[in-house]
């Protein structure tokens, strides 16, 4: 069920805070922000910014953090597009970092670049987690053309590359502690649309419901109706499903046409890396995932280890990259296409959807990488999104303030949601189950861990079970410790909890292959020399060739990244085997000629 803006005129008529208005506000220009509490260095800036982009952008300058935000409020009244925000670091009162912070609530998609001094530089980088910083950018620039432009002028393009102006009208009403709140929530950032969220029980948020005429002001809101999506032209969404919220932000989820040279399946960081070399390399290639791009990855707050990202980067930096520059090259990009099958049709490769629509192509490279096992302890099934979350729910991070919050798993997603929760959060506990995390953790992540106090780790520790009145309240755990004779105490505690989050374990999404490709006991796919025997192609191969290196137990389809049998499950190898895949791609089609 949708309804739409125009038998609502009063929808139409209410601003960002979901408050009545007037009239909708016009958009004003564009705008370039720049902020230095030294006024020589700020006309400097604003002069430099004028003379390059003065044409086409407003350039706004402040000489203080508060400044600058009482400025951005107006343009935010006003409906200007902000672009970059330019701060520099070290300002009295208010730093560059604590000003970026609090820009983002205001423009969450505008640029953040900060202004450092070769003494501030350490400082800076250890603190760039915290705004998600686009660049830093050290001073003096001279000359501009050099240093400043070449810098601005990339990210300039990364911003108008996102629907910028679109995204901020998007609102979802839902229920503090609904699954389906969380799952709509979750996908809009996953996908990297952003959104306004007001609770149903809020004035707010009531308001909305009420102009939509989905409820009176003095009867609440059937719970089916939840979570309602308010699109940018004012249509209103029910309890849509992710392919309808889809369809309405403007995300694609019909391929163009039902043939292409290479169909990936899955946008992990193997598929993207796939679907870049496949595209720049001249083949029709199309990009199938199911909800989101980026994986398990793309959920990470920050990856520090990745090749070529020295002050690290964010899995949605990482993969919002990824897509525009697969997109540069031609790669389409489909969500919500949830694959159910594999078919062989002579030399066509095609896969099946859930719905009964098929897409082929000449060769298909899997890489639906793995998901976070399910933690099997009573309660925990029943309060899934309501304060239990399996992956890094970012969208959860505010409601952890001055909370505490635990995360079960001794890997370096579950580390990096530490530090990343240890912005927000009271103490964050890390429970692990073995007896330190060196075993299973890089020793970067654990010399991070151990430098920052509100993180504590329990080791020896188990969640045994999790209660509540509609949503997490309680955890039960079990904890494994040495007592003085030599011998092992086990007890169990209860503790107050209202968020859990869970990493732990890596379940191929393989089963839809079960009977088409050989999978090893545990889901993940064999392929390339694992599958031979004694150098020899494996029983049934209908090739006069072994295997490649990549290939199924199927000629002509391909695995890649974290569904492989024996990879790494690091980003770096995933997304070079995703591009080794394309080349033995070209390896194959070239037999069929």
């Amino acid at each position: 069920m949708t309804r739409s803006i125009e038998r609502r005129p009063t929808l139409a008529a209410v601003t960002e805070s979901g408050l009545p208005a007037s009239s909708p506000p016009s958009r004003g220009r564009k705008v370039l922000l720049s902020v230095d509490d030294d006024p020589g260095v700020s006309r400097s800036v604003a002069r430099d910014l004028r003379r390059r982009y003065g044409a086409e952008y407003r350039i706004v300058r402040a000489e203080s953090g508060p400044q600058a935000l009482e400025a951005l409020r107006e343009m935010k009244l006003r409906g200007d597009d902000v672009a970059v925000l330019l701060a520099d670091y070290r300002m009295p009162g208010m730093n560059g970092l604590e000003f970026l912070e609090q820009a983002m609530d205001l423009y969450p998609v505008a640029r953040r670049v900060l202004l450092t001094a070769y003494a501030d530089t350490d400082a800076a980088i250890q603190a760039i987690n915290i705004v998600d910083l686009d660049h830093y950018l050290l001073k003096p620039w001279d000359p501009p053309e050099e240093k400043l432009y070449p810098v601005l002028d990339e990210q300039l393009a990364a911003w108008r590359a996102t629907d910028h102006r679109a995204l901020p009208e998007i609102k979802v009403i839902g229920h503090r502690w609904s699954r389906r709140t969380s799952e709509v929530r979750e996908f809009l950032a996953r996908n990297q649309v952003a959104y306004h969220w007001l609770p149903s029980d809020s004035g707010d948020g009531m308001r909305l419901l009420v102009a939509a005429e989905l409820t009176t002001p003095d009867t609440p809101v059937d719970p089916a109706l939840l979570p309602v999506v308010v699109t940018p032209d004012g249509e209103v969404l029910p309890a849509p499903t992710d392919a309808q919220v889809a369809q309405r932000v403007g995300l694609e989820t019909r391929p163009a046409t039902d043939f292409y040279d290479l169909i990936v399946v899955g946008a992990g960081p193997a598929g993207l890396g796939a679907a870049v070399y496949g595209a720049s390399e001249g083949l029709r290639t199309i990009l199938v995932e199911s909800s989101a791009a980026g994986g398990q990855a793309g959920q990470s707050s920050r990856i520090e280890n990745y090749l070529g990202f020295p002050d690290g980067v964010s899995g949605a930096q990482l993969t919002d990259r990824a897509r525009r520059q697969a997109a540069k090259f031609g790669a389409e990009f489909v969500t919500t296409r949830q694959v159910d099958a594999l078919e062989i049709n002579g030399s066509a490769r095609t896969v099946r959807f859930v719905d009964g629509d098929r897409l082929s192509g000449h060769a298909v490279i899997l890489a639906t990488g793995v998901s976070y096992r399910q933690l099997e302890a009573p309660g925990l099934s029943e309060l899934t999104g309501r304060g239990v979350y399996y992956g890094s729910a970012m969208t959860e991070a505010p409601n952890c303030r001055d909370q505490d919050v635990y995360i079960v798993g001794g890997a370096n997603s579950a580390g990096q949601a530490a530090v990343y929760f240890s912005r927000y959060a009271r103490r964050v506990h890390l429970l692990v189950r073995g007896a330190s995390l060196e075993a299973s953790m890089s020793h970067y992540l654990v010399e991070q861990i151990a430098g920052i106090d509100r993180i504590v780790v329990h080791t020896g520790t188990e969640v045994m079970g999790a209660s509540g009145d509609g949503h997490l309240e309680h955890l039960t755990l079990r904890v494994r410790s040495n007592d003085p004779d030599g011998g092992q105490e086990i007890r169990e505690e209860i503790v107050p909890a209202s968020h859990l989050f869970v990493f732990i374990g890596a379940a191929p999404r393989t089963d839809w292959l079960d009977g088409v490709v050989t999978r090893d006991p545990r889901g993940f796919v064999v392929a390339g020399p694992d599958l031979t025997v004694d150098g020899s192609a494996p029983v049934g191969w209908p090739a006069d060739r072994v295997p490649y290196h990549l290939e199924t137990s199927v000629p002509g389809v391909f695995v890649a990244g974290d569904a492989r049998a024996e990879s790494a499950k690091r980003v770096a190898s995933a997304v070079g085997e995703g591009a080794m895949a394309v080349m033995l791609v070209h390896r194959y089609l070239e037999g069929l000629e």
